[in-house]
């Protein structure tokens, strides 16, 4: 998201955009945490749209944005594990194989073979169900911890001329570029960018920076899907509590690092990466990973490797949420019994929706193939957030409606209790929901610097909705 964000809004701040957006999101908690203690059922989305909107609409929003969607976002994990952990890793050792080294998991076979790598291993964390993942979780989130510490110490110990030493050194030693540096500043006055100081305003471009920072600040409630398999989800500040807990410590983490890339890396240079293709100079063919410019300064290969690796436990920890959350939509809407009974089927041993992930697991290779080795395919894949925020949209309306709709399923849960001077608090985090979601998809669809305004790609997940609706009117004609 920094790497489009700055170059598409030179003027915005990214300290304020983050704190502004994690207020905003921070009533998308609340209003998720009001769904989940009220029908605490696998499912999410789908389970609260279908009990409270109809089934047709719950079914048709959660089916695209939970199911066929997903399929799309295996080659977008795939690229984040090639551009965090292989082509960092093979510069870093100076590996030549296959074919070309880190260049060539920018390659078709090479986007192919990390797409399968990344299935293959959210496959196998969903495989062993809930609390073997749980586990590996929290082993890969205290690694990644003490990782972004090593980072946050060596920025705070080095000044900002051994960082222009360090860049310079290593430019040259993996990339063969002189005076990497400068390089990258000319590169970037030749393009004609240029960047304002990091700071708190101005307010109007800053607001800009808010739907781009929803690419990874939208997320808290990702893992609501489950909460039909955890203790306490019928206790709201326990609820609350998890997903605010893992927004805010995003936030934090977010605005550390920005301040520490402004001390030690320089605001200006770091834009400038950014700005000159999604590579580090026009000379280096990588993207700019600033946690691997970071282990430069350290002149040890063996520790810059070791950086490399356990900062990829973030992605390791988190890579299972790509089918989890999905399978257990497809589990609820079997269940229902609007896909084939077989879809509900549960191993006893691991308690993993088997035939669901199967379901997740064979389309997304499949889709893998063409984004590898059709060009046209990866345009398909701009609108991904943007299907789930309009999943997100149609829950936020179901919370607002909730007491009008189901009075008695309202006022028996949890969430009726909660009140701000006597007014109910959920349904209005529900409204101001609504109001970032709205904000984010007009400013999506209307403006061409967010990257996903592209015709192709809409085309292509209207397409998914009414795959959703012929499955879903299919189903009821077979069951009838």
């Amino acid at each position: 998201e920094f790497t489009f964000a700055g170059p598409a809004f030179p003027k915005g701040q990214f300290i304020t955009a983050t704190i502004i957006g994690g207020i905003w999101v921070t009533f998308l908690v609340i209003a998720y945490s009001g769904l989940v203690v009220t029908i605490p059922r696998a499912g999410g989305d789908y389970v609260w749209q279908t009990r409270i909107l109809g089934s047709g609409i719950g079914f048709v929003m959660a089916a695209t944005g939970w199911w066929f969607i997903l399929w799309l976002w295996a080659p977008i994990y795939g690229n984040i594990l090639a551009v965090q952990l292989f082509q960092p890793l093979w510069a870093t050792l100076k590996w030549t194989w296959p074919g070309g080294g880190y260049a060539w998991f920018g390659t078709h076979n090479g986007i192919f073979v990390v797409t399968l790598i990344t299935i293959a291993v959210a496959g196998l964390l969903v495989s062993i169900g809930m609390a073997g993942y749980a586990k590996v979780q929290r082993w890969c989130f205290i690694g990644g911890v003490v990782g972004f510490a090593v980072v946050v110490i060596l920025l705070l110990i080095n000044s900002h001329a051994d960082f222009i030493a360090a860049f310079n050194r290593e430019g040259q030693n993996l990339f063969g570029v002189n005076h990497a540096y400068a390089a990258t500043n000319a590169a970037a006055v030749k393009a004609g960018y240029t960047t304002s100081p990091i700071g708190f305003g101005p307010l109007g471009p800053t607001m800009l920076l808010i739907p781009a920072f929803m690419f990874f600040l939208l997320w808290p409630n990702w893992g609501t899907t489950l909460y039909g398999e955890v203790r306490g989800a019928s206790d709201f500040k326990r609820v609350f509590a998890g997903m605010f807990f893992g927004l805010w410590l995003t936030v934090a983490f977010t605005i550390i690092f920005l301040l520490l890339m402004a001390k030690t890396v320089g605001w200006g240079f770091y834009q400038n990466l950014n700005s000159l293709d999604y590579n580090a100079t026009p000379q280096f063919g990588i993207w700019p990973y600033p946690f691997m410019f970071a282990g430069w300064l350290v002149h040890n290969t063996a520790f810059q490797v070791i950086l490399i690796l356990v900062l990829s436990l973030w992605f390791f920890g988190w890579v299972g949420t790509l089918f989890l959350s999905s399978t257990r939509v497809i589990f609820a809407a079997a269940f229902d019994r609007v896909l084939p009974d077989r879809a509900a089927e549960v191993s006893e041993r691991r308690r993993v929706p088997v035939y669901s992930l199967l379901l997740m697991l064979l389309p997304a290779v499949g889709l893998a193939a063409l984004y590898a080795y059709n060009t046209d395919f990866h345009t398909y894949t701009l609108d991904a957030t943007l299907v789930i925020a309009v999943t997100y949209l149609f829950s936020a309306i179901a919370v607002v409606i909730l007491p009008l709709r189901k009075p008695e399923l309202w006022f028996a849960s949890p969430a009726s209790k909660v009140k701000f001077l006597g007014v109910p608090i959920v349904p209005v985090a529900g409204v101001i929901t609504i109001a970032l979601l709205v904000y984010c998809l007009i400013e999506w669809l209307s403006n061409d610097l967010y990257f996903v305004n592209n015709t192709s790609s809409l085309v292509y997940m209207g397409a998914n909705y009414v795959l959703a609706i012929i499955i879903f009117v299919g189903a009821r004609i077979i069951r009838n």
